[in-house]
């Protein structure tokens, strides 16, 4: 994304002659207004935008929950910039005029990235609703006489539910199971409330 014509037409031709499908936005509103999460990819960003700049633009797509892995590309990164983007979870701060084979460089790396999300996100999607429930509590620290307890199922039933959700997730505790699901953004530990 870059609101300069003869940069995004440059960078899509560049990315279309190595096999990548692009899609090219003037401004981080008209690129919000087609986002799909669903689809994989990764956004290239200028920091200088009309309108919402590529740092607001990050931060928005962070309090979606989006995950799409972000490079940004800018002829005006200072610093303490670089260090905020690179702090909120950017791929990679690079600096224009950019060499065309480093810049393919990163993208494959990008792209490659957010395959690896999907595919453990993929994981979960393979878990019932039960395990889920049971996979938000386990996560937050209770044992499972405190899970039964709040699901109003029993105490072996939790236990097989954890086995199954380790074996589903190919983690060995629930430790390994938390980090997981934390990188993979598909729950968020909470105080657990009790379901009446």
């Amino acid at each position: 994304m870059d609101d300069d014509d003869a940069v995004r037409d440059g960078l899509g031709l560049l990315l279309e002659t190595a096999g990548h499908h692009v899609q090219s936005f003037a401004s981080a509103e008209a690129y919000l207004a087609e986002f799909d999460p669903s689809l994989p990819g990764c956004l290239l960003l200028d920091l200088n935008l009309p309108g919402l700049q590529g740092t607001q633009l990050q931060a928005e797509l962070l309090r979606r929950g989006a995950r799409i892995p972000v490079i940004f590309l800018s002829a005006h990164g200072d610093i303490p910039t670089t260090v905020r983007a690179i702090q909120a979870g950017a791929l990679d701060f690079l600096t224009k005029p950019i060499e065309g084979g480093q810049l393919l460089e990163q993208v494959a790396r990008a792209m490659e990235v957010d395959k690896e999300h999907r595919t453990k996100r993929l994981v979960f999607e393979r878990l019932s609703e039960r395990e889920r429930d049971v996979l938000e509590l386990a996560v937050n620290g209770l044992p499972n006489k405190e899970i039964a307890r709040i699901l109003g199922i029993s105490h072996r039933t939790v236990e097989v539910h954890r086995s199954r959700i380790l074996l589903k997730t190919n983690t060995a505790t629930v430790l390994e199971l938390a980090a997981l699901a934390k990188d993979c953004d598909v729950i968020h530990p909470t105080e657990p409330r009790p379901k009446l």
